[in-house]
């Protein structure tokens, strides 16, 4: 499936500090989930996803772009289209992914609290955001 692929390209571009098992464990459970996951995809000229964002509700749950493709717009349109679905969307991003961070800092979001734990659990801290003014 090609949202897994682009989902383990941005992960091995992007998420350097999981741990090897986690990042495995991560990998199988999304194999199971994604394929049935109403996804909003971007595509290239060729019609080829090249990224996919994950709502539930106003809650982005995933952003994940190829990333042959980060530096273009894909992120940004995806996030721009959830927002217009979603004016005031939240989501969560990795503290130890500053590129993630620096992002949904550019795109208007606003850190609304923290997690020091994933939400599987996992030592991997999250930063709580919502899109607007603080």
């Amino acid at each position: 499936m090609r949202a897994i692929e682009i989902w383990r390209g941005a992960v091995d571009a992007t998420h350097g500090f999981l741990m090897p098992e986690d990042r495995a464990a991560i990998d199988e459970m999304l194999c199971a989930f994604l394929p049935e996951a109403p996804l909003w995809l971007a595509v290239d000229q060729a019609d080829r996803a090249v990224g996919f964002m994950l709502l539930d509700g106003g809650h982005m749950e995933a952003l994940f772009v190829d990333p042959l493709f980060h530096g273009r717009g894909v992120g940004r349109a995806l996030v721009a289209h959830g927002l217009a679905l979603h004016p005031a969307m939240t989501t969560d991003v990795n503290e130890q992914n500053g590129q993630a961070v620096r992002f949904y800092e550019r795109m208007g979001f606003v850190a609304t609290g923290r997690s020091a734990l994933d939400g599987q659990g996992r030592p991997y801290p999250l930063i709580h955001l919502r899109y607007g003014p603080a």
